[in-house]
Formats: C-alpha cells, sequence, structure tokens
C-alpha cells in the first residue's frame, strides 16, 4: 500500500508515519510525506497512491483545494482529511473524502482506515510492478497471462503489456489463491481468462494461443474445472 501524507507541520507527519509503521511494520507499506499540497500535487502526477492523509489548513493551497486538484486526476485515490474542526466535514462530500480525523490522529482510528483500506484492495486485487516508466498498479482481472522472457517477466492484459524484472517462479506462489496456473515453464496464465482448451493449447480471450506442457495437461483440466465451479456460485 502507498501512503502519502501533507501537512505543513512536520511533527504531524512523524507522528502519523509512526502509528503506521508502528501497526504494521510488517507489512508492504511505503509512506511519503509531504510539507505543502504543491509537492503533494507534483509526486501524484509520477506516483500513484492508495491513500492520502490530508491536513486541511495548511499555508499556500488547503487541504481541500488540494482535495478537488487530485480528485481531477484520480477518482480511485482515498482521501482522508486531518483536521481540528468537524465543520470542515460538509466541504469533504464535495470531494468524497474517506474519514475525517483530528489532529494528531487517533493509532487506533488509523487503524480503521487502513483495515477499511485493505478490505477494499481485496475485493479488487490490485498488482504494482516497476517498470523503466516507474510503478504501475495492474489490476489483477486485467491480466490474461504472464510470460517469462530472460531475465523479466511480461504481463499481459488486453490492452498493453508491461515488461518487468523478476522471476515467473514468483509470480506463480503469488498469485496461486487469485485463479491463476502455471501451463508451462514459460507461461502463468488467469483461469478467468480462458476461452477455450485445445489438444496441449489454451485460447485466452484475445485468441492468443499458448503451449500446455505434456505434465500440466490433466491437471489444468481439473483445476479450471473446479475455479469455473466455484466461481459459479
Amino acid at each position: 500500500m502507498r501512503i502519502a501524507i501533507c501537512d505543513d507541520e512536520a511533527r504531524y507527519i512523524e507522528d502519523l508515519k509512526g502509528k503506521i509503521q508502528k501497526l504494521y511494520n510488517s507489512l508492504d507499506i511505503v509512506i511519503d510525506g509531504f510539507l505543502c499540497g504543491e509537492d503533494l500535487l507534483k509526486s501524484f502526477r509520477h506516483k500513484a497512491y492508495d491513500v492520502i492523509f490530508l491536513d486541511i489548513e495548511m499555508q499556500g493551497l488547503d487541504g481541500i483545494t488540494v482535495a478537488r486538484r487530485l480528485r481531477e486526476v484520480s477518482d480511485e485515490v482515498s482521501i482522508v482529511f486531518l483536521t481540528g474542526h468537524i465543520e470542515y466535514a460538509v466541504k469533504g462530500y464535495e470531494v468524497n473524502a474517506l474519514r475525517y480525523l483530528t489532529k494528531p490522529a487517533d493509532e487506533e482510528k488509523v487503524r480503521e482506515v487502513i483495515e477499511h483500506l485493505f478490505a477494499l484492495q481485496n475485493k479488487g486485487k490490485l498488482l504494482w510492478v516497476k517498470t523503466t516508466d516507474g510503478e504501475q498498479k495492474i489490476k489483477l482481472t486485467d491480466i490474461l497471462f504472464i510470460e517469462s522472457q530472460n531475465q523479466n517477466v511480461v504481463i499481459n492484459t488486453a490492452d498493453e503489456s508491461f515488461s518487468v524484472r523478476g522471476n515467473i517462479s514468483d509470480y506463480e506462489k503469488k498469485l496461486a489463491q487469485d485463479g491463476f496456473f502455471r501451463i508451462h515453464r514459460s507461461y502463468l496464465i488467469s483461469l478467468q481468462k480462458v476461452m477455450r482448451i485445445g489438444s496441449r493449447e489454451v485460447v485466452m480471450e484475445d485468441d492468443t494461443s499458448l503451449p500446455v506442457s505434456r505434465n500440466k495437461e490433466a491437471e489444468l483440466k481439473k483445476t479450471l474445472f473446479s475455479y469455473v465451479k466455484r466461481e459459479a456460485f
């Protein structure tokens, strides 16, 4: 999860950052801090965040203005306002704010926010990868198949492909519970995207034909039928 904290007082950034790290020190959480809205907006154009903790009363651009500009770029990022004045809540509806937290943020309230976001992510799981253009967020439901190419893997969706450094075996382990199956030493497919099974091959939704290893044929059919049956209910 990628988190941004924007407050014109560094002590509040460090306080909230410390509480999050205390609660989730074993999870893959990256936290960036910003002392002004302008710097946050510049960063957001190049780096996506899952949630932004945003102070309302700041010098320069105030939090409401920053939130409006963020919404011009993204409808997906969650915004949590930090404030000591609850009357700002009405304006928060304009930018679809997730929640308000009073400063300094209560640790239990912070935990509730993060847990809520984890729950949302699990409903529409995402894969974060590092490409030559930066960090890329890919919905698992968009992936057709993953292909091994030397020291890289290529993640193929219906619209585009992403080449990243990595080992296909690592992706096989990571996605094992999300409907992905290794049909060949070079291919990991999304069972959801299979159109039909042929003789030693599968055809994906985009009509790509991929080879199936001989020792994987029976297991693929069994796994695919089980997946289809499970998803039907």
